[in-house]
């Protein structure tokens, strides 16, 4: 799913509006409640074993990437199966090389569906290199998501290349097949034009760009969104690169977009498009930090992008526990606002960025779960509280996206690839730091970095 990005207008990009009491239900397993003697390791995972599912078992049958949305009520025919989602597929990449590394599903096995995968992109179509923010994953062909959003999509594609190159990093130096697939991954990533998407070499990024419409979509990427990994990747390209003035000028607005707020005594540091007061949706704390190591990361603007992304998490979480609007529920182990599918006030479901200034009374479990690096025992709490007191909450592939204690333990028995797809490498990164190692160390990341003038001492970029 796009989130609401550049100002939150919170106009939904995708709606639906099907009564509750209208939607065709077939019979859904019930899952049981877990016993509380659980340790935390078991349902770590447990919870990244089972978001897994969601790209190994419910994968577009064909190119094997996400697909856009999986509904265990049926509500679209087939789940719309054949339509893959760029973005969520990029997360779904990180999913796998943890599961991977988990032993949650074999090596040989993952080296051949990821090799299928990036066959599948080399012959999908492309615009200047990125590609479109959904593909039929029968034919390759662009999906269009709107009308005149009907070619690149750069954020999407900065989501999918992220996953790319974490696949390249971990398959470099295996075998045989191990490196025809990280061969594959390095051609993908050196065919985007990143720069191509500077509208004629502008100082910005802009998000669009089609064949048919041009540059109408109009959306410059300026900060402070999700979109940090795209000005990265942009301008680590070995190819197509962007220079350092194009990011400090476009995403950094000429650093206007510092912010000297608080709000429960935590700096806010930057300037959320749109949600200055207390931050936008959680989500803009994981996207760009699926293989990004925030810790202890800086560049000429900001001291540590972990304080930043930690202080927006605790102001939701602090939020919630306050809860001004006085939500059923709420509390320190029931948190966590982000886009997701909601309820709407007639009881349909729809899609919205929630966030404290949006706050519906709808909890969304991977922007907690998704938070584990940040705040890991609120986190914690809060998966602890999912699996042994809402079991209703939870199917075949792990939480469902969105539930509300306050209307009636309302819940939606629905997936999306995007809110899934972080939930498994947000975590592993909390255990392990494996994604973040995956991307850190590769070598034209670590050149673009140094190259905007960041610095991440972990990894030796001073």
């Amino acid at each position: 799913m796009k989130r609401i990005i550049m100002s939150i207008t919170l106009i939904s990009l995708f709606t639906i509006s099907c009564k509750n009491s209208q939607v065709p239900q077939k019979e859904i397993a019930k899952t049981q409640a877990v016993k509380n003697d659980i340790t935390d390791q078991q349902l770590m995972d447990k919870v990244q074993k089972y978001a897994l599912k969601y790209f190994w078992d419910y994968a577009e049958p064909n190119s094997l990437l996400g697909r856009e949305r999986y509904h265990e009520d049926n509500i679209y025919p087939d789940n719309d199966k054949h339509v893959v989602t760029t973005g969520g597929s990029g997360f779904g990449l990180a999913t796998v090389l943890v599961g991977v590394e988990r032993g949650f599903i074999p090596r040989k096995e993952a080296v051949k569906r990821l090799t299928t995968m990036m066959d599948f992109l080399a012959k999908a179509d492309r615009h200047k290199g990125a590609w479109s923010h959904w593909i039929n994953g029968e034919t390759g062909k662009t999906v269009p998501f709107g009308k005149k959003d009907n070619g690149g999509d750069l954020v999407e594609t900065a989501f999918l290349t992220s996953g790319i190159l974490m696949v390249r990093e971990y398959f470099k130096n295996g075998n045989a097949e191990e490196k025809a697939l990280a061969k594959k991954c390095d051609d993908l990533w050196k065919g985007i034009q990143w720069n191509w998407y500077t509208k004629g070499g502008e100082k910005v990024l802009y998000w669009h760009w089609s064949p048919d419409y041009q540059w109408e979509m109009n959306f410059p990427l300026q900060g402070y969104n999700e979109c940090l990994i795209t000005y990265i990747l942009a301008a680590s390209s070995p190819t197509y690169p962007i220079d350092a003035e194009t990011y400090y000028k476009g995403w950094t607005r000429n650093g206007t977009y510092l912010s000297d707020k608080t709000k429960y005594g935590l700096p806010l540091y930057v300037k959320h498009n749109g949600a200055e007061e207390y931050g936008g949706p959680l989500f803009w704390a994981h996207y760009s930090y699926i293989g990004l190591d925030p810790t202890n990361l800086s560049d000429k603007l900001i001291k540590n992008y972990f304080d930043l992304n930690k202080n927006q998490v605790l102001i939701d979480y602090k939020y919630c526990v306050e809860n001004p609007k006085q939500w059923a529920g709420y509390g320190p182990n029931y948190w966590g606002l982000t886009a997701s599918y909601s309820r709407n006030s007639d009881g349909s479901v729809g899609y919205d960025a929630h966030f404290p200034q949006n706050d519906r009374g709808v909890i969304t479990p991977t922007a907690a779960l998704s938070s584990f690096p940040y705040t890991p025992k609120e986190s914690m709490d809060f998966l602890r509280f999912l699996y042994t007191q809402k079991p209703e909450f939870i199917g075949s592939a792990g939480p469902y996206d969105a539930n509300s204690i306050n209307y009636d333990n309302w819940t939606t028995p629905r997936y999306l690839a995007i809110d899934q797809g972080t939930i498994a490498p947000m975590i592993e990164n909390y255990r392990t730091g494996f994604l973040w190692k995956l991307f850190m160390n590769a070598p034209e990341i670590q050149q673009g970095l140094k190259k905007l003038s960041f610095q991440s001492p972990k990894y030796g970029i001073k």
